[in-house]
């Protein structure tokens, strides 16, 4: 049989090297940006500090049961203090103090703007909501001070279903969607989530600790 002539290849058309190039000129304005953010003045306590006050922002909005709005600024908040860890790691400015003072920040937003949504429910009269939502902050600190303490110990804690950016998922869904009367269910959801993952996170601790191999 004759062997087929291989067909040589067609010359690269005058967009073949477009993608690359637009690729790299984004890559470059991305890294002008960023060594840009980086030289400001701007630092991760700043972020962490804007946060907090769009949180404290969120839980007047609430007491004033604007609750759409008090939902906008309680997201904003809470992306902010997101966005202040990646941008510690990536300026190199933060500190000991930065990532102590973005923790407790973090505790006392959520605290704040649940204890507004604990009035809200309390002025309609509705004491098993208000009871829910204390044992959503309780929960949730606890939640906090496990994986806090297990670290301590040597075990990494990151389980459990209720972690922070689930919490803020539910609850703002609950305060955006007031209208249609999600903030009652979502309350409930954020209660039995976040004691659940307490339990969960013990019991993950205890394995761990127990283990033949694990040293303390």
């Amino acid at each position: 049989m004759e062997a087929s002539a291989q067909q040589p290849a067609p010359p690269p058309g005058p967009d073949a090297h477009r993608e690359p190039r637009a690729r790299r000129a984004g890559s470059d304005r991305r890294e002008l940006y960023r060594n840009r953010l980086i030289e400001s003045r701007l630092t991760p306590n700043a972020i962490s500090l804007t946060g907090f006050t769009l949180n404290v922002l969120a839980a007047i909005l609430i007491w004033q049961t604007e609750f759409f709005w008090g939902g906008v600024a309680f997201i904003v908040g809470s992306v902010m203090d997101t966005l202040d860890g990646a941008y510690s790691r990536m300026s190199d400015k933060g500190t000991a103090f930065g990532a102590f003072l973005d923790s407790t920040l973090d505790r006392i937003e959520e605290g704040i703007v649940l204890t507004a949504v604990a009035v809200y429910f309390a002025s309609q009269n509705n004491e098993a909501a208000v009871a829910a939502v204390v044992v959503a902050v309780f929960a949730s600190l606890v939640v906090s001070y496990t994986r806090a303490r297990a670290e301590a110990l040597g075990v990494e804690c990151k389980v459990g279903l209720a972690t922070r950016a689930i919490r803020v998922v539910i609850l703002s869904a609950g305060l955006v969607f007031a209208a249609l009367g999600a903030l009652e269910p979502a309350v409930y959801l954020l209660a039995a989530l976040s004691a659940f993952t307490v339990l969960q996170r013990i019991l993950h601790v205890r394995r761990q600790l127990t283990r033949p191999d694990s040293v303390v």
